[in-house]
């Protein structure tokens, strides 16, 4: 079985922050498109929103460490 590597706190909140934010903002983006909140456009936008916060957050605790 692979060894996990823990990661630090601050990459932690960075990554959880991110996700958070670009998130929302993807379901808010859905909905300036005008799409219902409960849509799969606005599920999918958030999905992708998630998956950049997750980078963004990654890469703003790299910088930070």
């Amino acid at each position: 079985m692979a060894a996990f590597t823990q990661l630090p706190p601050v990459t932690k909140l960075c990554i959880f922050v991110g996700t958070s934010v670009f998130g929302i903002g993807g379901g808010l983006l859905a909905s300036a498109f005008g799409m219902d909140n409960f849509s799969l456009g606005s599920f999918v936008l958030s999905g992708v929103g998630s998956i950049v916060g997750v980078f963004v957050g990654w890469k703003v605790a790299q910088k930070l460490s």
